[in-house]
């Protein structure tokens, strides 16, 4: 049953990864007719949180104690991992190129391993800390950074703060009592976030600036309701669904891990709907990110017994501290 857990686990994680590699591709579009960063979150997340309010109601059935239980993680979860994280990557897009943003971003894998290490004493052993810099050099590749790039201090700032969001997200995703349902969790976290922006945007701490021209997408002038629509179901409310059973089941640090995909899935879209094909040097950078979380992944096996010895009902766990049978 563990084996089969994990497997849905990766599955789910994959899953969420593609969902949300859509939202590159939609929201550049959106954002090039004059939507600016702060609408397109607050309405991303709004519409998000609305769509899930009758299937987070009735996955609750009644049993509102549980948002009470957890009112510290979805306070972090839905300003920190929902709204900041995606926030803060549009700011920084704003001062670097996109492949920069994505890098610094992304670095918030590593401060899910240094977190595991330093607060839960979980010591990365050396399968991890090799896939982890495969991954990251793979990132590298699939991200082209060989060119010339804008860089400056404001950006990375806004970028360092995206990868903390993502750090949260998985370890918050992956902490929350598991009587809570993911659809519930990620609808309040949405809420707290779509809340939290939708004050600053009045307050004018967020600027927030909409339109109703038409876009151009995959080379077509459509409407501008198919990325607002796309990144509120697809990219955000199933994505997020998927993300936290993900993470649950697979914990934080080989989720984080899988999330790499996330910027595979990103380049593929971009080539299929914008045009923009990869190169060959970024197809082996896809290859070696893939080598890594396959690293990560076997470092995350419990060990198999020794041959002829006889497993215990107390060593029915996984690496994930849930029982086998």
């Amino acid at each position: 049953m563990a084996t089969r857990g994990a497997g849905l686990g990766l599955g789910l994680a994959v899953l969420a990864s593609a969902t949300f590699g859509t939202s590159g591709s939609f929201a550049s579009s959106l954002m090039a007719s004059g939507w600016s960063p702060g609408a397109a979150v607050t309405v991303r997340i709004g519409l998000a949180a609305l769509a899930l309010t009758v299937p987070a109601v009735l996955s609750m059935r009644g049993r509102w104690g549980l948002l009470r239980a957890n009112l510290a993680a979805i306070a972090a979860y839905g300003l920190v991992a929902v709204a900041g994280c995606q926030l803060f990557y549009f700011n920084a897009v704003e001062h670097l190129s996109v492949s920069v943003a994505l890098l610094l971003e992304y670095s918030g894998t590593v401060l899910v391993v240094l977190w595991m290490w330093l607060v839960h004493g979980h010591t990365p052993r050396r399968r991890t800390v090799l896939g982890g810099a495969l991954a990251i050099a793979g990132l590298v590749l699939v991200l082209d950074l060989t060119g010339t790039q804008r860089v400056d201090l404001v950006g990375v700032l806004w970028g360092f703060g995206a990868a903390t969001g993502l750090a949260v997200f998985f370890v918050v995703s992956a902490r929350t009592n598991e009587s809570l349902p993911p659809v519930a969790m990620a609808w309040a976290g949405m809420v707290v976030g779509a809340v939290t922006l939708g004050v600053f945007g009045a307050a004018r701490l967020v600027h927030f600036h909409t339109g109703t021209a038409d876009v151009t997408f995959a080379g077509h002038r459509t409407s501008w309701l198919v990325p607002v629509f796309e990144l509120s179901l697809v990219a955000a409310a199933f994505a997020y669904i998927a993300g936290i059973e993900a993470a649950r089941r697979l914990g934080a640090r080989l989720a984080s891990f899988v999330g790499l995909t996330e910027v595979l899935f990103a380049t593929l879209f971009a080539w299929l709907l914008l045009g923009q094909r990869p190169s060959l040097l970024q197809a082996a950078g896809g290859l070696i990110v893939l080598v890594g979380i396959a690293l990560v992944r076997a470092d995350d096996e419990p060990p198999l017994p020794p041959p002829g010895s006889q497993i215990q009902g107390a060593d029915l766990v996984t690496a994930g501290g849930k029982t086998t049978a």
